[in-house]
C-alpha cells in the first residue's frame, strides 16, 4: 500500500486513547441493516430514513454512541442514494465530530466510517476535500489490516475517483490497478472487479477517446459480469445496472443486451 501521500491530514482531533468503555447497546445494528436492505430493494427510501432516525433517537437517549455512529454511517449511504446534499454533509460533520470525541479516528471501525464520509464528500462535489480523509484512512488501514483485506480495494477505488476528479490521473490509474490486483487475489469479487474495470475505462476515455485500453477494460468488465459462476442476486443487479450504460456508451451492445436479459431474469428490470 505504498501510495504517495498527497497532503497531510490533521490528526489532532483523533489522537489520544480510543474510547473502550462499555456503553449500553440499545440498537440491533445487524437486524436494522437487514431491514434497511429490504427497504432499499423496494426503493422505499423514505421508510429507510425514518427507521434510521428512530434508531438515532433511541441511541442518543441511551447514550449508545457506538450505535449512533453506525446509524450515521448508514445515513451517509442513504443520502448518497437519494442525492440529498444538505443532509449528507450534516451527517459527515456529525460522524467526524463523534469519531473525534471518542478518539476513534485511528481505529479500523472509525476509519471505515471516515471512508464513507470521504466518499460522500466526493459524491457531492468536494473531491479535493475528500482526498486528505482518504489518505488518513489509507494510513489506518495500512497499519491495521492484512494487505489483502477486501476493504482496502474499496478504499483504492473510491480514492481513485476523487483523484481523477482533481486531475491526478496517474495516481488514479495506479490505484484502480492496485484495486484490481487485490480483488483478483480474492474469491467472489467479479462484481467489484467489473466496476473497477469500468472505472478504469472511463479514466482512459477521458484522457483519449481513441485509447485502445478502453475496449480492453470493457472486455474485462464484461467477462466478469458474464462469468457463469457469478450469482445473480441483488448485488449483481446493482452492479450490472451501474455498468450497463457504459457498455452502451462504449458500443459494447452485445454485452449490453446480455446484461439486460440477465437483469430481467434477476429482478424484472427493463
Amino acid at each position: 500500500m505504498d501510495v504517495e501521500t498527497l497532503c497531510p491530514f490533521d490528526n489532532s482531533a483523533y489522537t489520544g486513547i480510543p474510547d473502550s468503555g462499555i456503553t449500553p447497546s440499545v440498537i440491533d445494528i445487524p437486524g436494522l441493516v437487514k431491514q434497511l436492505d429490504a427497504l432499499y430493494a423496494n426503493n422505499d427510501y423514505a421508510s429507510a430514513e425514518r427507521l434510521i432516525e428512530i434508531g438515532i433517537r433511541k441511541s442518543l437517549n441511551a447514550g449508545d454512541w457506538r450505535s449512533r455512529l453506525s446509524l450515521i454511517s448508514e445515513q451517509l449511504g442513504l443520502f448518497r442514494k437519494t442525492m440529498e446534499k444538505e443532509k449528507a454533509l450534516k451527517a459527515v460533520s456529525e460522524a467526524q465530530e463523534l469519531i473525534g470525541e471518542h478518539f476513534m479516528g485511528r481505529t479500523v471501525s472509525g476509519a471505515t466510517v471516515l471512508l464513507n464520509a470521504a466518499t460522500t464528500l466526493k459524491c457531492f462535489g468536494d473531491a479535493k476535500g475528500s482526498i486528505p480523509v482518504f489518505e488518513h484512512v489509507l494510513s489506518v488501514y495500512s497499519e491495521n489490516l492484512d494487505p489483502h483485506d477486501y476493504r482496502i480495494a474499496g478504499l483504492y477505488n473510491n480514492m481513485a475517483l476523487s483523484l481523477e476528479d482533481t486531475g491526478e490521473f496517474e495516481k488514479a490509474e495506479r490505484l484502480f490497478k492496485m484495486a484490481i490486483k487485490l480483488l483478483q487475489s480474492l474469491e467472489d469479487t467479479n462484481n467489484d472487479l467489473a466496476v473497477t474495470w469500468c472505472n478504469l475505462a472511463e479514466l482512459y476515455y477521458s484522457l483519449n477517446n481513441e485509447d485502445e485500453r478502453v475496449s480492453e477494460c470493457m472486455e474485462k468488465a464484461g467477462e466478469c459480469l458474464l462469468d457463469p459462476e457469478l450469482k445473480h442476486d441483488g448485488y449483481f443487479a446493482f452492479t450490472a445496472g451501474k455498468c450497463l450504460p457504459l457498455f452502451d456508451g462504449f458500443g459494447f451492445f452485445y454485452y449490453a443486451s446480455l446484461l439486460r436479459k440477465m437483469l430481467e431474469e434477476t429482478n424484472g428490470i427493463h
